[in-house]
């Protein structure tokens, strides 16, 4: 038998998911300010390449939550909820004499990239002709996917066993996720092409979203994961309809695009505690509701590091 999140809880853990995909202000008041350099040295040597002397990469991380890590220990930057356990930052540290900028963002879409996200400067304000190498992941909150998950956990109690959200965002004849990553495409190839004329010469790479949801359809519905069981293979297509449109687009624009999708199936958020790496709407381990938590973080910046030593 199903057992239901009490409506106050689920609110909270809707309205904490919304406030750190959608626009993390809401939650940041609540956090302790600190003070966070943006360069970060690294200090573990590692090259797959010892023929070629390993020198300074200036390193700019750009993007949205799945980037910069919200909750994961330890929270570095009060405003964006980023963690210097993020995956840009983990990267950093694994090659010698990289110099990370990280200007994540929890809330971030592609309009953050050129403009002011409340306090937080323009993400591409960042980038210049000294950049050697930029990481996106971007797209998410441009598709609204947090209003999704919170659109279908509402409509979970209403029909647990049906896919009363698949019903919802078709039900008119289109697929309003799918428009919605459509019109999303455009607006990623801009930032791209935005990096390209700030850094001509940097590599960039595009970094996709990891596994939320079981790769085999199968769902848990259950208080910490309030969706019916018919919704999760239509949001588990969702996201891989984003991944692939982010994909492409990084292809169209000279870019790298990074799978964390297939590296990470099996971690998704009906997995048991210690296998999961992206935490339920109610998280059991320090991290954002629907988001990474450390070792999804950890996973996602061994695939970013696998795409950097094996070069074009």
């Amino acid at each position: 038998m199903t057992r239901r999140l009490p409506l106050t809880s689920l609110k909270r853990a809707l309205t904490v998911g919304a406030a750190l995909i959608c626009g993390a202000g809401a939650l940041a008041a609540t956090q302790p300010a600190m003070a966070s350099p943006t360069a970060h040295h690294a200090h573990h040597a590692h090259s797959a390449h010892p023929a070629h002397p390993v020198h300074g990469v200036a390193y700019v991380a750009l993007g949205d939550s799945y980037a910069a890590a919200p909750l994961v220990p330890d929270q570095v930057d009060a405003h964006c909820l980023r963690s210097s356990n993020n995956y840009p930052s983990l990267v950093a540290r694994s090659s010698a004499g990289t110099r990370l900028t990280d200007v994540t963002c929890s809330g971030a879409t592609t309009v953050d990239m050129t403009s002011p996200q409340g306090t937080a400067a323009p993400q591409l304000d960042a980038v210049n002709r000294r950049t050697d190498l930029v990481t996106l992941t971007i797209g998410g909150n441009d598709i609204g996917f947090s209003t999704v998950l919170g659109t279908c956990a509402q409509l979970g109690a209403t029909d647990p066993s049906g896919a009363p959200c698949r019903a919802y965002l078709t039900g008119s004849g289109t697929d309003r996720v799918t428009e919605s990553i459509a019109a999303t495409g455009p607006k990623v190839a801009q930032v791209i092409r935005g990096i390209h004329r700030r850094a001509p010469h940097a590599r960039i790479v595009v970094v996709g979203y990891p596994a939320l949801f079981p790769e085999n359809g199968v769902g848990c519905t259950s208080a910490t994961v309030p969706l019916a069981a018919g919704d999760f293979p239509y949001l588990r297509d969702k996201e891989k309809e984003l991944n692939s449109m982010l994909a492409r687009q990084a292809r169209l624009g000279g870019a790298t695009y990074v799978d964390t999708y297939t590296p990470t199936v099996g971690h998704d958020l009906c997995a048991p505690a210690g296998t999961r790496w992206i935490e339920p709407f109610v998280p059991q381990s320090p991290a954002a509701p629907l988001h990474p938590n450390a070792q999804g973080e950890s996973a996602m910046a061994s695939a970013v590091q696998r795409a950097l030593t094996h070069r074009h």
